[in-house]
């Protein structure tokens, strides 16, 4: 089993926060540069580049924050992004052997037949010869063909004829080709992951999953720790983004108070010269996660990549208080597929179309 070893290379003084916070009480901190080791032996950066939604801007973006010293880019075939990322890639000048590239398989394209033509397309659109991650997005299979959401008359989603099980042995003949570094997945339950554990020779290098101070799933992601797969919380900053409030399974717990919002977040930011964005962030590292906030503004990216640093045990101890076990993204019944199972915050979940 692969320990997760954290490193602070890069360590420089702390810069001038954007936010103007009172400087009175701020620490003495230092920026680092945490990265984990995964249980292929491949280290991931602690901090990355979520590129979910806005697809005219991911170019520059990616670009940008790859410039500014991001190393972990996230995507996936569904945000319809991979060329744009791709572009990005190329435009920063950082080598590529220097970034840790990540994408999705959707679920139309489980079938084992598809899965490597399915890697192919991205890797195209990605215009690089391999990705360091392939994840399956969901554990819940569509139907075979080019529409992504294919459904019945009804409208109700048309179900794939193999399993999650099959797709994950077609992944595993990836790694011996090249195109692929680790393999893992995303949204999946205990159970779900348990399968995989149990039924294939490879156990999963990561599992992304909704992390937040409002959902923060302590003893599942303590198990998974005990398994050697690594965490990367998508949505760290959970219901900050507006598609939660505004898709249309929306729960009603989207509409609570944003996370960042919380007052206990901007008080410990105040003691650290810090914003509760950064907080939050640097609450998912001190825990030993990876965290893929998303942003296509130059002065938030700038901030997230002072995100990393050390949270006295107080500090965490506050956070932990704030866990109101709501989960934001459920797209269980538009799926149908009862997602996270066995998990936190499944009550309240809805039905109607994602797209």
């Amino acid at each position: 089993m692969a320990l997760f070893t954290a490193r602070a290379s890069r360590a420089s003084v702390l810069r001038k926060p954007f936010l103007s916070l009172p400087q009175t009480t701020a620490r003495t901190l230092t920026t680092r540069a945490t990265s984990y080791t995964l249980n292929t032996g491949a280290k991931i950066p602690a901090l990355g580049f979520g590129t979910f939604q806005d697809p005219d801007s991911q170019e520059d973006t990616v670009n940008r924050a790859l410039q500014r010293g991001m190393r972990l880019i996230d995507t996936a075939r569904v945000y319809n992004v991979e060329e744009q990322v791709g572009k990005g890639i190329k435009k920063s000048g950082v080598p590529r052997e220097d970034i840790f590239l990540g994408t999705k398989l959707w679920c139309n394209d489980y079938h084992p037949e598809d899965v490597e033509r399915a890697l192919d397309d991205s890797l195209r659109d990605l215009d690089t010869p391999y990705v360091d991650l392939l994840l399956m997005h969901y554990p819940c299979t569509f139907q075979r063909g080019p529409d992504r959401f294919p459904r019945d008359a009804d409208g109700r989603m048309i179900a794939g004829e193999t399993t999650y099980l099959d797709t994950w042995k077609a992944m595993e003949k990836l790694t011996k080709t090249g195109k692929v570094k680790s393999i893992g997945v995303s949204n999946f339950s205990k159970g779900e992951i348990e399968t995989l554990v149990n039924e294939s020779s490879t156990i999963p290098a990561v599992h992304q999953m909704e992390v937040h101070p409002y959902l923060q799933q302590k003893g599942f992601n303590e198990w998974l720790r005990t398994k050697g797969i690594h965490v990367v919380q998508f949505s760290p900053l959970g219901n900050m983004n507006d598609f939660y409030r505004q898709t249309g399974w929306s729960k009603d717990v989207a509409h609570m108070m944003r996370v960042i919002d919380q007052p206990i977040l901007k008080e410990i930011g105040e003691k650290y010269g810090k914003s509760a964005v950064q907080v939050v962030l640097a609450w998912g590292i001190n825990s030993g996660r990876s965290v893929i906030p998303k942003s296509v503004v130059d002065w938030q990216i700038d901030q997230n990549l002072e995100a990393d640093f050390e949270l006295q045990p107080e500090d965490l101890a506050q956070i932990a208080t704030l866990d109101a076990k709501a989960r934001f993204n459920d797209p269980s019944l538009d799926y149908e597929w009862r997602l996270y199972s066995d998990l936190e915050g499944i009550d309240g979940t809805v039905r109607g179309r994602t797209h």
